[in-house]
């Protein structure tokens, strides 16, 4: 059996793990990148400004990361979306069609207890490594 490759993708551009878990992993081709809250890079704290901010904050750090691989929103072919509240979908929709604008990824989308730091959304994804041909 042949050996396939893993590698930790790690950016200071992104907010650093709050746990013990990676930022993404790359295996072969396919990129998985962790839950990724509103938190602002700098300050390690949530943004401000209600769901559609940390929607926006959160996609921006995931944009951070897949561009630490050599990805762009255009390599996602998968995201979870947790919703603290699941009333907050349409204004997290409005927020997410602005970094996915065509060929969207598949996509599920839950409500949950409760998110790390008293989070309000966190959006992890699948991407793969390389360019995609439409068919």
């Amino acid at each position: 059996m042949s050996v396939v490759s893993r590698k930790i993708i790690h950016t200071a551009a992104a907010p650093a793990a709050i746990g013990p878990y990676s930022q993404a992993v790359v295996v072969d081709r396919t990129m998985y990148v962790s839950g990724q809250l509103g938190m602002d890079t700098a300050s390690g704290q949530l943004v401000e400004g209600g769901v559609k901010a940390q929607a926006k904050q959160a996609l921006v750090n995931m944009g951070e990361i897949l561009k630490a691989a050599g990805c762009n929103y255009g390599n996602v072919v998968k995201t979870t979306v947790l919703l603290a509240n699941i009333n907050d979908f349409n204004s997290v929709n409005d927020i997410y069609k602005t970094f996915f604008t065509t060929n969207f990824p598949a996509r599920a989308a839950y409500q949950v207890a409760a998110l790390p730091r008293g989070g309000l959304v966190e959006i992890e994804a699948v991407a793969v490594l390389g360019p995609l041909a439409d068919s």
